[in-house]
């Protein structure tokens, strides 16, 4: 057990020396992928280069919001505080990256749909996931992050807004919306995508999940020494009130 825990640290130690070249080199090649390598889409036009960033922002969001969902479960399961500054860093991921799949969805419709935003099913319930992880933020930013309770109401809060993501996930398919339907397999073992859009689509996929882990990495360890400061602060003024 002891020699899992070491290979696990001398592993996570690694991430400052190859996370942020893979990174930079993931986000040049998904660029390049993008705008030379991926053809013209023949209705769309150039407008849907976009989507090699939207979708995979979406998936690096629902990622940084299931990792909030272990960590609050964990939180409430183990009462540590080291979950809890996962989570808050995971839910800052999330928020970003929720925001850039409005954002690039609002670029996108403004063109094919003629309008920057209609209160589609799938575009609303977004909203609501970019909503509910915004106040989360804002409430743990305003207690105390080594508050115990604070951090366990907060876990609750975040683990009943993860379960709007399979409500986002399925909204297609409930509702009629403007929202297209999955395009990526049509049926199972077929493609609905040409090869090269498809190969593009996963290279901003392994690229954007990468800076999205990366994102959490730094988040965390910021988080981390922010709550390892107010703690030294606080003893500090404990001794001088002794």
């Amino acid at each position: 057990m002891n020699s899992v825990a070491r290979t696990a640290t001398r592993v996570y130690g690694w991430r400052w020396i190859v996370l942020p070249p893979t990174v930079g080199i993931a986000m040049l090649a998904m660029i390049v992928g993008a705008m030379v390598v991926a053809p013209r889409e023949a209705v769309e036009g150039e407008v849907q280069r976009i989507f090699y960033i939207h979708v995979p922002s979406a998936i690096a969001a629902y990622l940084a919001f299931f990792i909030v969902f272990v960590s609050s479960i964990a939180v409430l399961w183990r009462r540590d505080m080291r979950f809890d500054v996962v989570a808050r860093a995971a839910a800052g991921v999330g928020v970003l990256f929720t925001g850039l799949v409005l954002a690039t969805g609002a670029i996108w419709g403004h063109p094919i749909w003629g309008t920057w935003w209609a209160w589609d099913a799938r575009l609303t319930s977004t909203l609501i996931l970019f909503l509910i992880f915004s106040g989360y933020l804002l409430a743990r930013s305003l207690s105390d992050t080594s508050d115990e309770q604070s951090a366990r109401y907060g876990a609750v809060f975040a683990i009943i807004g993860f379960l709007d993501i399979p409500i986002i996930n399925m909204s297609v398919r409930w509702w009629r919306t403007l929202h297209p339907q999955p395009i990526v397999l049509k049926m199972p073992g077929e493609q609905a995508l040409p090869g090269s859009m498809l190969a593009v689509l996963w290279l901003g996929m392994v690229a954007i999940l990468l800076l999205a882990l990366w994102f959490i990495v730094l988040r965390s360890e910021t988080e981390r020494i922010a709550t390892r400061v107010n703690e030294l602060r606080v003893a500090l003024d404990r001794d001088d009130e002794g």
